[in-house]
């Protein structure tokens, strides 16, 4: 281990791009400009986004178990409407990106950008020419599944659960994500269930990513990836994006710490290389006012995130530099990584 200071981190951290490839913001949004709040983002979001110095963020559209599948295209677009409302009321501060150029100079005006995302298809339905719609509104970036079966394929459960039969990729899942790389939005297989995943090795002409999953032989869950998948997702050039979640980071939640969750890091660098590493947090805490009473208390007892919020993403780099990675790993691990999979992918 290399000592190394929370000040080197900084200085090193702040000149490089911060990207977060998954983070389900939308839903908080939604609900909260329901209930009549404006400038959701700015007021509570983009101060720990400054202080995490937090350049982009993917935020996924995550429609819950109660409105699948009939309000689920209403909640997609309620939820997409926040955020280009949002947009529109804190212009010198956020905005959505739909290509490279709007990364970069987002970045350069010192505002955060936002990547829209499908967590899960099911705002489609079965109708594929929807998927032109969601792409004029902004969407970049597509997860098949959540952990559920939709028209797509299958998703994979966070423990075992009593099933029958699972299923590959079906043949709408097939054209849609032939329709998706045309379109030019990166196919996301986080929560899919193995069966799937191979399908889409052989579908998927473009680079792949996993956003928020760790290694499977690290933490023994379906949720995380096996060495075979990591190795297919390096071989299409795409990559995986660390998940905080702290079931998915240590064998014992309890133990799961910034170092547990870089242990992932080390695993997978050792497997495919740096370049196939990113950083897709997945943080949740903020969501957990929405669990119901009985697992909210267990939430209080084990919190589920390992990084406490974007205004402590510093401490990934510190961490990084401490175990003696390069500058220019920790620039691709931080951000660099993704920026290279949307330079492939989108049109």
């Amino acid at each position: 281990m290399t000592e190394v200071t929370r000040e080197q981190a900084r200085k090193f951290h702040d000149g490089v791009h911060v990207l977060d490839g998954h983070f389900d913001l939308l839903m908080d949004v939604e609900i909260q400009r329901g209930y009549g709040r404006t400038k959701m983002i700015e007021t509570e979001y983009l101060p720990r986004f400054q202080q995490g110095g937090v350049h982009s963020i993917v935020a996924a559209v995550f429609v819950e178990d109660a409105f699948v599948p009939e309000m689920s295209l209403r909640k997609a677009l309620n939820q997409i409407s926040a955020m280009h409302a949002e947009a529109a009321e804190s212009p010198e501060h956020i905005v959505i990106a739909k290509n490279l150029d709007d990364l970069q100079r987002a970045r350069a005006d010192q505002k955060v950008s936002f990547i829209l995302s499908l967590e899960g298809a099911e705002p489609l339905h079965n109708d594929l020419s929807l998927l032109r719609v969601f792409y004029e509104l902004g969407v970049r970036m597509m997860g098949l599944v959540w952990s559920r079966r939709n028209f797509v394929g299958d998703g994979s459960f966070f423990a075992p659960v009593r099933e029958g039969k699972k299923g590959g990729i079906t043949d709408f899942g097939v054209r849609l994500i032939e329709e998706a790389e045309k379109l030019g939005i990166v196919i996301d297989v986080s929560h899919l269930n193995d069966e799937g995943f191979w399908d889409v090795m052989e579908i998927a002409e473009k680079p792949v990513i996993a956003s928020h999953s760790n290694s499977r032989t690290v933490v023994p869950t379906m949720r995380n990836l096996t060495d075979e998948q990591i190795k297919a997702i390096a071989e299409k050039d795409g990559l995986v994006g660390l998940n905080a979640f702290s079931m998915f980071t240590a064998a014992n939640s309890a133990d799961a710490t910034i170092e547990s969750l870089i242990d992932h890091v080390d695993y997978m660098k050792k497997l495919v290389g740096a370049r196939h590493i990113g950083i897709g947090l997945d943080l949740c805490d903020d969501l957990t006012k929405y669990l119901p009473l009985d697992k909210i208390a267990k939430t209080k007892e084990m919190p589920f995130d390992v990084v406490k919020g974007h205004a402590s993403l510093p401490e990934i780099t510190r961490e990084l530099m401490k175990r003696g990675y390069t500058e220019a790993e920790i620039e691709g691990i931080l951000g660099g990584n993704f920026l290279r999979v949307y330079q492939e992918v989108w049109r």
